[in-house]
C-alpha cells in the first residue's frame, strides 16, 4: 500500500486538515502539540486489554492490581481483599489457613481477569460505566460474588472509572458525580482513628475503633490539621501515661495502648482534644464491631483477656444501656455496628432512642437487601460504604442512592489492610457522602485518601464545601 493510498483509506487528509483549521481558530501557541490532542480526540477510547495481578496490601497479604489498557493510556486500580485475617485474636493455625485460601482466591481471581473478564470488556467505551459493570457482574451470578470476587471485580470496575474519566477529560470525582447524577462539591468529615482496639490490635480493649471528628474545622484542609494535632498529643499523652511501648499502632494506624476500658480510651481522647485546644469543634465516635465478640445472644467484652472476670459479659440490654450512657458523659456522635450482625432486635431499640448516629456495617454489609429490611424496620441510619462488599462502582452508586432515598447518612469507608489506590477519596466526593472513614493520619495506605481530598479540595477551589456541622445531612 502506497503512502497516498493509507492516507486515503483512514480519511487522514480530511481529518489532518480539520486539526490545522481547529488550530488556526483557537490561535494556538503550540499548533503541533494542539494538533496531536485534536487528533487523539478525534478517536474514540475502547478497552484493549485488561490485565490483573496479584500485589500485597497494607497488611502483607494478597491482594487484586489490575491495569485497564485503553488505546489511548493505560490505567491502574487495586482493591483490598474482603476477608484477610485480623490481629492478634486469631489463632496462628486458622491464619496461616486463610492466609493460604486468600492466595489461592486471589490467584484464581487474576487468571479470570486475564481471561474472560478481559475478553467481556475489549472493545468497550470505558464511559459506558453501567454497561461495563453488567458485562462483569454477568460473568458471576453468585449472590456473593464468589466466583470472580467482589475485591476483583471492584478492581476492574475502579480501572474502567478512571479510564472513562480520562476519556471525558475531567477529574475522577466530577465523571463520579456524573454517574450519580449529583454535582460535586461536598468534602466529607473524616472519621480519623486515633485509637485501635478489638481485633485490629493486641491490647485488651474490646471495640475496634475510637475516632474523631473535626466538624468544627472551617475546610477539609483545617480538619486533617485538627486531626493530626489532636493525633500527635495523644501520643505524647499515652507515652506520658503508659510508656513508649504503648505508642505502637494498630491495623488502622490508631495507637494501641493496653487498656481495656472503652472509658479510659475515650478519656485520653478527649485529653488530647483539650491538649491541642479544639474543645467543642471535634466530637467522637467509636466502631464496635461487636460481631467480634458476640457469644450466642450475649457480648463478651473481656474477649480478649485470658483471665476473665465474669463482669463484661453483656446482655444486648446491658449494651444499650452502656452505649446510652457514654453519649451522655462523652461529646459520642457516631456508633458504628454496636450489634452483632444478626442482632436486628437491639440495634433497632438503640436507634430508636435516637442518641447518635448508628452506622450499619456488618449489619448491611452493602447489601440492598439488607439496607431495605434495615430502613423498614428502622434498626439503623447511617450506612457505611464498603464498595468491595457489592462488587463494582455501579453497584455501590447504588446503593449510595438507596442510602439517600431512605434519608440516612453514608460514610464511605475503607477496608482494614488497604491497598494505596485513593479511589474512595474521589468517591466520597462524587457522592456527596458527608462522611469518610480511612484510618489515622500515619499509615501510607490511609494517608493516600486524605492527600487525596486535600486536592480535591485545592481543585475545587470556592465552589468545594466542608461538610463541617452538617455532617449527617451532607448526603441526602
Amino acid at each position: 500500500m502506497s503512502v497516498q493510498e493509507y492516507l486515503e483509506k483512514h480519511l487522514l487528509p480530511r481529518k489532518i486538515e480539520e486539526a490545522v483549521n481547529a488550530a488556526v481558530r483557537a490561535k494556538a501557541a503550540d499548533p503541533v502539540l494542539f494538533i496531536s490532542t485534536h487528533m487523539r480526540r478525534a478517536a474514540p477510547a475502547v478497552i484493549t486489554q485488561v490485565r490483573a495481578r496479584q500485589i500485597l496490601d497494607s497488611r502483607g497479604t494478597p491482594a487484586v492490581e489490575v491495569d485497564l489498557h485503553t488505546n489511548k493510556a493505560v490505567h491502574r486500580a487495586s482493591a483490598a481483599a474482603a476477608s484477610a485475617p485480623e490481629g492478634a485474636a486469631v489463632d496462628a493455625t486458622r491464619d496461616a489457613e486463610k492466609r493460604r485460601l486468600l492466595a489461592k482466591a486471589v490467584a484464581d481471581a487474576v487468571r479470570v481477569i486475564n481471561g474472560k473478564v478481559s475478553e467481556a470488556l475489549v472493545g468497550m467505551d470505558p464511559q459506558q460505566q453501567a454497561q461495563i459493570d453488567q458485562a462483569i457482574m454477568d460473568l458471576d451470578k453468585a449472590h456473593h460474588k464468589t466466583d470472580v470476587g467482589a475485591n476483583a471485580m471492584l478492581a476492574v470496575s475502579i480501572a474502567a472509572c478512571k479510564a472513562g474519566a480520562a476519556e471525558k477529560e475531567v477529574l475522577l470525582y466530577k465523571h463520579i458525580a456524573d454517574l450519580v447524577g449529583k454535582s460535586a462539591t461536598t468534602l466529607p468529615v473524616p472519621a480519623i482513628t486515633v485509637i485501635n482496639g478489638g481485633t485490629h490490635a493486641g491490647n485488651s480493649l474490646p471495640i475496634q475503633e475510637i475516632m474523631i471528628l473535626p466538624v468544627g474545622a472551617k475546610n477539609f484542609e483545617e480538619a486533617m490539621q485538627m486531626g493530626s494535632e489532636t493525633y500527635h498529643h495523644l501520643k505524647d499523652i499515652i507515652w506520658e501515661k503508659y510508656g513508649a511501648d504503648s505508642c505502637n499502632i494498630g491495623d488502622d494506624g490508631g495507637f494501641a495502648p493496653n487498656i481495656s476500658s472503652i472509658t479510659e480510651g475515650l478519656d485520653l481522647v478527649i485529653a488530647a482534644i483539650d491538649r491541642a485546644g479544639y474543645n467543642g469543634r471535634i466530637k467522637l465516635a467509636i466502631d464496635v464491631s461487636a460481631t467480634d465478640f458476640c457469644v450466642g445472644k450475649k457480648y463478651d467484652l473481656e474477649f480478649k483477656s485470658a483471665k476473665k472476670s465474669g463482669q463484661n459479659f453483656k446482655t444486648g440490654d446491658d449494651m444499650i444501656e452502656m452505649y446510652s450512657q457514654l453519649c451522655s458523659e462523652y461529646p459520642l456522635v457516631s456508633i458504628e455496628q454496636p450489634f452483632d450482625k444478626d442482632d436486628w432486635e437491639h440495634s433497632k431499640k438503640f436507634t430508636t432512642l435516637e442518641l447518635c448516629q448508628v452506622v450499619g456495617d456488618d449489619l448491611l454489609m452493602s447489601d440492598p437487601e439488607r439496607i431495605k429490611r434495615a430502613v423498614n424496620e428502622y434498626t439503623c441510619d447511617a450506612l457505611t460504604l464498603k464498595a468491595n462488599q457489592v462488587g463494582t462502582v455501579t453497584e455501590a452508586i447504588e446503593v449510595v442512592k438507596q442510602a439517600k432515598d431512605a434519608h440516612w447518612s453514608v460514610m464511605v469507608s475503607h477496608r482494614s489492610g488497604d491497598t494505596d489506590d485513593s479511589f474512595i477519596a474521589d468517591l466520597a466526593v462524587g457522592a456527596a457522602a458527608g462522611q469518610i472513614k480511612a484510618g489515622a493520619p500515619c499509615r501510607g495506605e490511609c494517608l493516600t485518601k486524605y492527600n487525596q481530598l486535600l486536592r480535591i479540595e485545592e481543585e475545587l477551589g470556592t465552589e468545594g464545601v466542608y461538610a463541617g456541622e452538617n455532617w449527617r445531612t451532607a448526603a441526602s
